[in-house]
């Protein structure tokens, strides 16, 4: 029992952590060239957000 609510404790405070931190977190794994493109080429993957970025950078096509 008392296993198992140790493994929640540590469980429930790296995640406490890890919330607190988020954005160093982030900063330390996108620090590295191949990380960022590793996590860009994911993101670009999915369509739906392939396409709303898209749509931000280039716009939409005008109508005459």
């Amino acid at each position: 029992m008392s296993r198992m609510l140790t493994s929640i404790f540590m469980i429930g405070s790296i995640g406490y952590f890890a919330y607190r931190f988020r954005y160093r977190i982030i900063n330390v794994l996108l620090g590295s060239s191949w990380m960022r493109r590793l996590a860009v080429g994911s993101m670009m993957s999915l369509p739906g957000v392939k396409n709303k970025m898209m749509q931000s950078v280039f716009g939409r096509p005008s109508e005459w």
